[in-house]
């Protein structure tokens, strides 16, 4: 084991998700939420809607955060030492809007066979605990949502800036309203996959993050260097598109995000 102990092994194992696990500094948890100001004030369409996926082509720091040494070391511990790294999201609440994500399964919608992978849930902000209220507000691109989960039996996950979690693919989760006076943001790593991980679904894109490929199921990319710049922008938008097919395999109507 590189980073986490038997003990969180063990949480991982037997509950389907461990946490908290420590990521980021103070500062670097400062430096994601700065750059995404910066984006949202320079280009504001980029980071909505389905813009909000794959931000790590588009930025070098957000890009640093997915080949962070700490996550991959942890990331390692679960899946083994060749991993790739299949996608990100950012999910962001406002106080002023009533957004959140519904319990669902990634599983069930992302296409990754077998599930030798994990999502790495990194918190930018102070995550806290709080209820569901099941509105027009979902997150998920796909509304994809589990009925009538008992509140009281689920476990909450509360992280502080800098501070992430790692959950299997079959494990529900999801993530209230943000009641506070604060925004709130999650950099969501979905997911870090092995190499011998397949895309049933559709196509996915592609970093290297350790250990090597021996199978080649996926597209690889290279890295950005700058914020922004135009081949990096045709990456994610293509890699935006194939996800858009993944997420709404099966649907007529597209959700709202």
């Amino acid at each position: 084991m590189k980073s986490l102990s038997s003990t969180q092994i063990k949480q991982y194992q037997d509950k389907g998700f461990v946490a908290p696990i420590e990521a980021l500094t103070q500062d670097e948890a400062n430096e994601v939420k700065n750059e995404i100001e910066f984006i949202e004030k320079k280009w504001p369409k980029e980071l909505k809607g389905l813009g909000r996926n794959n931000v790590h082509y588009i930025s070098p720091i957000f890009d640093k955060v997915v080949h962070n040494s700490k996550i991959l070391d942890a990331v390692e511990d679960v899946i083994g030492t060749n991993i790739l790294v299949g996608g990100t999201t950012l999910f962001i609440k406002d106080p002023d809007q009533k957004s959140f994500v519904s319990f669902h399964q990634d599983a069930k919608y992302i296409g990754f066979e077998p599930h030798n992978w994990v999502t790495a849930w990194l918190a930018i902000t102070d995550s806290n605990e709080e209820k569901f209220n099941n509105d027009q507000g979902n997150l998920l691109t796909r509304g994809q949502t589990i009925e009538n989960v008992p509140i009281e039996k689920t476990e909450p996950v509360i992280l502080k800036a800098g501070q992430m979690s790692l959950h299997h693919p079959r494990i529900a989760h999801g993530s209230g309203i943000n009641k506070g006076n604060k925004r709130r943001i999650g950099f969501v790593i979905q997911s870090y996959i092995g190499t011998n991980v397949e895309q049933v679904i559709g196509k996915v894109y592609v970093q290297q993050a350790r250990g090597e490929d021996l199978f080649n199921y996926h597209e690889h990319t290279k890295r950005p260097v700058n914020t922004m710049e135009k081949e990096n922008i045709d990456i994610r938008n293509k890699a935006n598109e194939a996800l858009s097919k993944i997420f709404y395999s099966g649907l007529r109507q597209k959700g709202k995000f």
